[in-house]
């Protein structure tokens, strides 16, 4: 079989461009792995959670990432030592108790501060991801009641 000039141009036009579309993919993907599907019970809808950094005797915060799909939210909860979330994609909800919701998307920092109940999950139509820094040596997360319909729907 005779391989021509112009089928060598069309193959590597194909392999650039496979090459383009995984670089594309790749970075729409996140800078970190999605990690597991959460199978615990303080959450509804589905969020994946990976834990990029454990506490140990050197640093006492551990760091994660989590990612919502759409709809999906945390319980209400407090963190003893605080939090702060950097909202890396998609919009999202942030409601401390007593406190309007607020709307949040990429770029935001919110600064959970200890002890305040709040909850904070996906907008109905967006996914949602963050990195999560929890200080731990004041204590694990403290898990409450589900966030109900009426509280993830009302702006305020």
């Amino acid at each position: 079989m005779l391989i021509t000039q112009e089928m060598k141009q069309i193959v590597y036009s194909c392999l650039l461009l496979l090459a383009v579309s995984k670089q594309a993919a790749a970075q729409k993907a996140g800078i970190f792995p999605k990690g597991e599907i959460a199978t615990v019970d303080n959450h509804t809808g589905t969020v994946w959670l990976s834990e990029l950094s454990q506490p140990d005797s050197v640093f006492s915060y551990s760091i994660a990432t989590a990612t919502f799909a759409p709809g999906a939210k945390l319980d209400w909860h407090s963190h003893p030592g605080g939090q702060i979330l950097l909202i890396t994609e998609g919009v999202g909800y942030y409601q401390e108790r007593g406190k309007p919701r607020q709307t949040v998307q990429k770029g935001a920092v919110i600064k959970c501060l200890p002890g305040v109940e709040h909850w904070h999950g996906a907008a109905p139509t967006s996914t949602f991801t963050y990195l999560a820094t929890t200080p731990t040596q004041k204590g694990k997360t403290i898990w409450l009641k589900r966030v109900t319909a009426a509280e993830y729907q009302r702006s305020n």
